[in-house]
């Protein structure tokens, strides 16, 4: 059934920033099932203190211009910074990345150049993949599309421990990151420019972490003992309720089925004003994403009434 979009007067803030508690056959930026029992011992992983923007009361005004929306946004991801740095993981993990912390400038440039008003639409992955945003800092960011398209770049520095199998090499990562070279791809095809998808639309992971063991391995949050993912994914839901009513988004769409199963359950709260829905993942991973994954999205976003939105 299409979504209907009626126009916005004015963007609606959150009245309270209080924080709520709270795979497969996916790649990183997808979603998460469910783990195993909570076992083994929990060692913390320190995070770098990330930059600092303006204060919390920044968020508040009622009309916010937009270099306000656009940190308030990023502010509200420094402070679910702050929170995910008190969480300690099992000895599971070896190495944490995190992206907005050693990738910040790409990161603030792609928010400060593409979050400039309400979204109406919000798609939503899960955590950054290896060769995607753990590079460039931007959601499903194939290294090319993040140069070439959205015409975004900045230093990216050495997250504070590296592992040698999973090297960041910012902009200059040769390795395709295939689900975002899909996603952002078929964008480019539909919309022509970035300005056009961005009018309405922004692209955003409800957590910003990538997770290692110590062999180099990829560690979802379905690895981890029960208590520390849902510790891990509650903090990441609250803030994404609190972003979702920045933003003034009214449809969340879950890229992959565990994505828009996560968001169900984050944003329960604010529903039925934010709907959710859910697209298939363009994981090569996924046999019918690799059967056509375009022409999958193209029918989907018809379906929910999007189609318009991302006319040029």
């Amino acid at each position: 059934m299409p979504i209907s979009f009626p126009k916005q007067s004015g963007l609606q803030l959150p009245q309270s920033s209080a924080p709520g508690g709270g795979g497969g056959g996916e790649e990183p930026e997808t979603g998460w099932g469910a783990g195993p029992g909570d076992s083994g011992m929990a060692v913390p992983q320190p995070f770098p203190s990330g930059p600092h923007l303006q204060p919390a009361g920044a968020l508040m005004e009622p009309q916010p211009s937009p270099r306000s929306l656009a940190e308030g946004f990023l502010q509200e991801e420094l402070r679910l910074n702050d929170e995910l740095r008190q969480l300690q993981f099992s000895e599971l993990v070896g190495i944490v990345y995190n992206p907005v912390e050693y990738a910040w400038e790409p990161h603030r440039s792609y928010v400060t150049r593409y979050c400039q008003g309400p979204k109406q639409v919000l798609f939503l992955g899960m955590n950054p993949g290896p060769f995607g945003m753990a590079q460039t800092g931007v959601p499903f960011g194939e290294v090319s599309v993040v140069r070439d398209w959205l015409g975004l770049g900045g230093p990216v520095r050495t997250p504070p421990q590296e592992h040698p199998k999973r090297p960041v090499l910012g902009l200059e990562c040769p390795q395709s990151e295939v689900s975002g070279a899909r996603f952002w791809g078929f964008f480019r095809n539909l919309c022509g420019q970035p300005e056009v998808f961005f009018r309405h639309c922004f692209v955003h992971n409800l957590c910003p972490l990538l997770l290692l063991a110590p062999s180099g391995r990829n560690i979802t949050p379905a690895e981890l003992p029960a208590k520390q993912r849902e510790q891990l994914l509650g903090v990441c839901d609250a803030a994404l309720c609190r972003q979702v009513q920045l933003l003034g988004v009214r449809l969340v769409v879950g890229v992959g089925r565990l994505a828009e199963q996560r968001a169900r359950r984050a944003l329960a709260s604010l529903m039925p004003e934010v709907q959710v829905e859910g697209l298939l993942h363009p994981s090569p991973r996924s046999p019918q994403a690799n059967k056509g994954w375009e022409a999958v999205a193209k029918e989907r976003l018809d379906e929910l009434g999007l189609l318009p939105l991302l006319a040029s």
